[in-house]
């Protein structure tokens, strides 16, 4: 892929396209938070020294490609338009407070999208590694990999009690997040999603919407991580959060197979009816794509619908985000209606699978 696909296209080859319980797990993902010794963080520290952070993640970039095993592409954050800066948002390759400034930020993105290193995000490095379905082994394994390929060469704060030093507290010790994208209407539906959200939070788990903490969880979509690392190393935080995602499964399994039971007839007039909007409306607002994918979603998983494909809801996620369709086409200019109406377009040929660079 080309440094113009990263806001071009809308498919990522690990957002939820199979994997080990694809029908439900979207995403796997493993963050590492990481700082140079003698250096503030990020938000305390001035231009010169966010500079020197930037030299010092260049001057491994080659080892860092070597532990990728593939190219990756370097990008100023400062050399980006701000609808550019949130497409990479939008496809999770970035944090909403890593664009807010810009200065000496750069991000180095592995040619198939599955890993992307912040440089001067809160941390001085986040590594952030994907992979679809339910694996965390897979990017954690690679973002360890990644983290050796930067220790080898510098020097990065640790200490003996406290672990890897990060900005936040709640990093401290392996300054490691672990995080599961998962789709659960059948949760949403029967009423029991407040429930699992209590029971989680009580374990130690973090339960929010697409978008990390704060956001809404639109399309039945929520993000279940690890709340704290100190104390545990990496292999068991993985492990932990593994355990408790295996748990939602079984749980939105039990739901799912309870809507077929008592409420199927609904259920695939509710999916038909979604699938039929998307496929001939001719405006769509953003709340109301990511409620109707979801159902046709369920449908697909369900084997009610087989007009379209699992892949097409993860592509329809991205391809109607806001600013995506802005970027598409060049204008940031465009009203509420007029992105409305070309949100409508756009899913109408994801789902007739046509591309969308010729625009």
């Amino acid at each position: 892929m080309s440094v113009s696909d990263l806001y071009r296209d809308y498919f990522l080859p690990w957002f939820g396209q199979g994997g080990e319980s694809g029908d439900v797990v979207l995403v796997s993902r493993i963050r590492l938070a990481r700082n140079f010794q003698r250096l503030p963080f990020p938000e305390r520290a001035d231009m010169k020294q966010l500079a020197t952070v930037q030299s010092l993640a260049a001057s491994v970039f080659s080892e860092i490609e070597a532990a990728c095993g593939q190219p990756c592409d370097v990008v100023g954050i400062d050399g980006l338009s701000e609808m550019e800066r949130e497409v990479l948002v939008e496809k999770q390759l970035v944090s909403q407070n890593f664009i807010r400034n810009s200065a000496y930020r750069s991000a180095y993105i592995s040619a198939d999208r599955q890993v992307s290193i912040m440089v001067n995000e809160e941390d001085h490095l986040r590594i952030q590694c994907m992979a679809a379905g339910l694996d965390l082994r897979t990017p954690l394994e690679l973002a360890m990999k990644l983290d050796d390929a930067v220790e080898n060469q510098l020097d990065i704060a640790f200490d003996e009690k406290m672990g890897y030093l990060t900005s936040c507290p709640t990093n401290l010790g392996t300054g490691l997040q672990a995080t599961v994208l998962l789709h659960l209407p059948g949760l949403v539906y029967t009423r029991n999603m407040n429930n699992v959200i209590n029971i989680a939070q009580q374990l130690g788990i973090s339960v929010c919407g697409l978008y990390g903490e704060g956001s809404e969880a639109a399309g039945n979509i929520f993000a279940v991580s690890n709340q704290l690392t100190l104390g545990f190393n990496e292999a068991d935080l993985a492990a932990n959060l593994t355990g408790t995602v295996t748990e939602l499964i079984a749980h939105e399994r039990r739901a799912r197979k309870a809507l077929l039971l008592y409420s199927k007839t609904r259920l695939e007039d509710a999916i038909w009816r979604a699938y039929g909007i998307l496929k001939y409306a001719r405006s769509l607002g953003e709340s109301e794509v990511l409620e109707l994918i979801s159902k046709v979603r369920l449908g697909i998983d369900l084997d009610l619908i087989h007009e379209t494909t699992a892949e097409r809801f993860s592509e329809v996620l991205l391809a109607s985000r806001p600013n995506y369709i802005r970027n598409l086409a060049g204008s940031d200019n465009l009203s509420p209606p007029e992105i409305d109406h070309r949100r409508a377009d756009v899913v109408r040929r994801v789902l007739a699978g046509e591309g969308m660079r010729q625009e």
